[in-house]
């Protein structure tokens, strides 16, 4: 008699404990929407069905400056490190192998290791003396910063597409004379397509919700929706920071919902 695999649906309690872990994660965000569309100014009494709250939010300036400094954070440093972590994740992948890739591969994952306070303080003390010696002040060092700290989040599931993809076609592609250039273009940036969406998802999403390495690295004027908030929690608890915190939560949600619709006839 064979014997069956393992199954974690068979392990005791496993249904509960998915069920526990669902409630603790989304009946927050539930309540959270919810007290987003409360009339009243008062944090947890309802009070009726308002959209005030949101039409406040949308008109926050300084709620809308957070909001482009967050999206052109995120943009760039997605777009930047998505373009390193193919260069890399091709390095280690297609090549033939090459002293120090060990090295590589760990200096690749060590954002990933190490406390993002520890590597946001490194980065303040250099950050801190460059702007002391040329007086630049710019979000120059915000995008150089996510950027290293999303590389590795963006590496590793387009390293996962590459090693997955059969080499069979990039070899017939070689066969009939096609250039590498070409066959990297035609070929393999196809079908690697999905892996690189889902990086660039990946990077996209980490660097618009640090807080940590922001908080830090930001200059006056450069405030980003995780710093705003958290500001403002400190200040003046209500209804519109859970308005405000309900829109990022929709942004996210269409995210994922697009790049499920864009890669799931690929996949």
């Amino acid at each position: 008699m064979a014997e069956r695999g393992f199954n974690v649906k068979r392990l005791r309690g496993a249904e509960m404990l998915a069920i526990t872990c669902f409630v603790i994660l989304y009946v927050p965000m539930v309540i959270l929407v919810t007290y987003s569309f409360n009339s009243g100014n008062v944090i947890g009494n309802w009070e009726g069905l308002s959209l005030k709250w949101y039409g406040a939010a949308l008109h926050n300036e300084a709620f809308l400056d957070a909001a482009l400094n967050s999206l052109i954070l995120a943009t760039s440093a997605a777009v930047i490190s998505t373009v390193f972590a193919i260069m890399a994740a091709l390095a280690t992948t297609r090549g033939d192998g090459f002293r120090g890739e060990g090295a590589v591969h760990l200096i690749l994952n060590q954002p990933l290791m190490v406390p993002e306070i520890v590597l946001a303080i490194a980065l303040l003390i250099i950050v801190g003396q460059i702007k002391a010696a040329t007086g630049y002040t710019g979000l120059g060092f915000l995008i150089a910063a996510h950027t290293t700290f999303c590389v590795p989040f963006a590496y590793l599931p387009i390293r996962a597409r590459l090693e997955g993809m059969d080499l069979s076609l990039e070899t017939a592609a070689a066969d009939l004379y096609a250039s590498r250039f070409y066959t990297f273009r035609r070929v393999t940036l196809p079908l690697l397509a999905p892996g690189i969406m889902a990086g660039f998802m990946l990077a996209f999403v980490v660097s618009l919700d640090d807080v940590v390495m922001s908080d830090f690295l930001k200059s006056p004027g450069q405030e980003t929706l995780p710093t705003y908030l958290m500001g403002e929690l400190r200040r003046n608890l209500t209804s519109e920071i859970y308005a405000i915190s309900s829109l990022i939560l929709l942004v996210s949600v269409l995210i994922v919902a697009g790049s499920w619709a864009a890669t799931r006839k690929k996949n």
